[in-house]
């Protein structure tokens, strides 16, 4: 099978087989990439530490430019855990400039800092116009205006569907982490240290969860009412890491991919075929 991986490495990811390689979706509502694609590097700022992502900095594509959110180009998700659907999102939720986000804002909350092209940023509000957030390998203390870059943002404490802890512990997991940098991190991005900041679940760190061959998480990428896709998954770090990569590419992009993906998959079917 050598020659047919070497193929698909032509896509910026890599690829393992799935429990069913055939690539159907068991609810009927659309076709599954019988693949899992697991990343090594992420982050919100092309910068994150080298030695949580294994890439130096300057093999990732940097862009610098600010762009107007298009909600239109979000891509509608759903996260499931075996059965249970663990993460739902809507794609065109509104977002506010950063002053009018702040005037809503109440401790504990969970904020989305957004822009075209870029990572989306996440950070835990603790008060006082504050927020506590990981940002170039570290986590901090700072305003919210100030984090926020002129990005519109949003409270985004329903995306995931676990319990949150009381508001005071939220904000004591945060303020207590304020100064954490580099190989002392236990979260690969912005959003893993928020969510775990809420919900307090091992699966948001680093090796949360033990890699053991099977894939229990499946992440749901809605196009339309009668178009999607399932991707598998072992663990939740390998989910949040390819729904913020397709969140920073947007809908058009993660489409496309998609597309080339399913076409050089029946090309290697028809190659095996004629074997």
């Amino acid at each position: 099978m050598g020659n047919q991986v070497e193929k698909l490495t032509h896509i910026n990811y890599a690829e393992v087989p799935t429990s069913d390689p055939n690539g159907f979706d068991p609810d009927g509502d659309g076709t599954r990439i019988g693949v899992s694609y697991i990343f090594s590097n992420d982050d919100d700022d092309q910068d994150q530490d080298e030695n949580l992502d294994h890439f130096p900095p300057e093999s990732r594509p940097v862009n610098h430019e600010e762009k107007p959110f298009d909600p239109e180009d979000e891509l509608e998700c759903a996260i499931y855990y075996r059965d249970e659907c663990v993460y739902g999102r809507s794609s065109g939720a509104a977002s506010l400039s950063p002053e009018n986000l702040l005037a809503k804002c109440r401790p504990g909350d969970l904020l989305e800092f957004v822009a075209t092209g870029q990572y989306p940023h996440w950070a835990v509000y603790v008060g006082d116009f504050q927020v506590v957030h990981l940002h170039r390998a570290e986590i901090k203390n700072n305003f919210l205006t100030d984090v926020s870059q002129g990005k519109k943002g949003r409270i985004v404490n329903g995306l995931y569907r676990h319990r949150a802890l009381p508001p005071e512990v939220i904000v004591r997991n945060a303020m207590d982490h304020v100064g954490t940098r580099d190989r002392d991190l236990c979260w690969r991005n912005s959003e893993c240290f928020a969510a775990w900041c809420r919900f307090g679940r091992r699966e948001f760190k680093i090796g949360g969860e033990i890699r053991i061959g099977k894939q229990p998480y499946k992440l749901k990428l809605l196009f339309s009412e009668k178009k999607s896709h399932i991707l598998e998954f072992q663990c939740l770090e390998d989910v949040i890491m390819e729904k913020r990569r397709n969140d920073q590419i947007g809908k058009d992009a993660v489409m496309q991919e998609l597309a080339n993906h399913l076409n050089a998959t029946h090309g290697l079917k028809e190659e095996r075929f004629m074997n």
